[in-house]
């Protein structure tokens, strides 16, 4: 979709530049520079969470009748302990953001990424401890944080806990669905980075793109093909995940 278009797409549903920032997490003031024209080449990942706002159904962050909309944002751990088991919630800044079960295809992909980056782990001795979800991660170190990523390694052993990963893993995959895209592109985006993570992926299956953000880097993201190997930064290159198997399963069909 191109910036005209979706000029014409906010005037069609009301939408002030306020209201954008509010339910897509962009800045203001970066918004209000790409619809002006004063930013001309914006990033790839800002784009794609703009469109979001005009071609998906909008999520609401508190779905279900057990949350309290007068709570909004004041949400701590003792209420996400207290939800029923089967109710699938992040935690992010005191909302409560609903995760529907993942799909086949969904799994897939993230398994795979994980079966290469343990046995790279594996076969060269390290320390470092991958993991795939569920597993809850206590991203702030406080109360009013939870999230559960696709899979990530932590390197630092003393944040592993009985309950999940307390603090900012190194690396962090998020595979794109359809109720999450706009959280990953950009909130995820935003508190992984303020959290300290090293190096996030997000996987988007049907663009068939891996956007890289090695934060400690100064240009980033570096956005991949499913045709190509995939380097993982903190470890220097040295581990590289091969989609080929992961493009394979989608040539033939899986979703």
């Amino acid at each position: 979709m191109t910036i005209e278009e979706m000029k014409d797409k906010k005037k069609e549903k009301g939408y002030s530049y306020e209201r954008m920032a509010d339910l897509s997490g962009i800045p203001l003031g970066t918004i209000q520079k790409i619809f002006s024209g004063e930013t001309k080449s914006p990033r790839y990942d800002t784009l794609m969470a703009l469109e979001q706002l005009f071609t998906e159904p909008l999520e609401v962050r508190e779905t279900a009748s057990c949350y309290n909309a007068d709570r909004n944002g004041s949400y701590t751990l003792d209420d996400y302990y207290a939800l029923p088991d089967d109710q699938r919630v992040e935690l992010i800044d005191g909302y409560f953001y609903t995760m529907l079960s993942p799909t086949f295809g969904h799994q897939s992909i993230a398994g795979e990424i994980y079966r290469q980056i343990a046995n790279y782990i594996m076969d060269n001795g390290g320390s470092c401890r991958p993991f795939i979800a569920p597993v809850d991660v206590q991203l702030d170190c406080d109360n009013k944080t939870m999230v559960e990523p696709d899979v990530g390694i932590v390197c630092d052993t003393s944040k592993i806990k009985r309950f999940g990963i307390y603090g900012a893993p190194d690396f962090l995959v998020e595979v794109i669905s359809p109720s999450t895209k706009k959280r990953d592109y950009t909130l995820k985006l935003s508190k992984y980075i303020e959290a300290g993570v090293h190096e996030y992926w997000i996987v988007d299956a049907a663009q068939e793109k891996i956007l890289v953000y090695f934060f400690e880097s100064d240009n980033y993201p570096v956005i991949y093909g499913f045709d190509k190997s995939v380097p993982v930064n903190i470890y220097e290159g040295n581990l590289a995940i091969d989609f080929t198997n992961i493009a394979k399963w989608l040539k033939d069909g899986m979703e």
